[in-house]
């Protein structure tokens, strides 16, 4: 998160925040970002949260609504940042070659 903010800020490029670790996301919102994007992409098996879950959970996330419905329980398993505009994904993660070629609307 800290690569996308000081990205965003040094080029000045406005955003909002969401923290949705603190705030919270609605299922709506994850089935909206799974149908862009599919939920095995939004799911971040890189992270220690999905590292710390027990084998019989990790293995039970096998369709969309288990995996949504993980992510809305525990919301450090979402890969981040997820950037939209106009409710339509343009990046996922931090990849500063990817932000470079990303039109920006200012």
């Amino acid at each position: 998160m800290k690569k996308a903010f000081d990205y965003l800020n040094e080029h000045a490029i406005p955003y909002e925040f969401h923290d949705y670790k603190k705030s919270g996301i609605t299922i709506d919102k994850l089935k909206l970002w799974s149908a862009q994007i599919g939920w095995e992409k939004l799911l971040n098996k890189q992270g220690s949260t999905w590292r710390a879950l027990g084998d019989e959970t990790k293995n039970s996330i096998t369709s969309e609504k288990k995996a949504l419905h993980l992510m809305s329980e525990k919301t450090s398993v979402i890969k981040r940042p997820v950037i939209e505009n106009d409710a339509e994904i343009i990046v996922i993660g931090f990849d500063n070659a990817l932000y470079d070629s990303i039109h920006w609307k200012q």
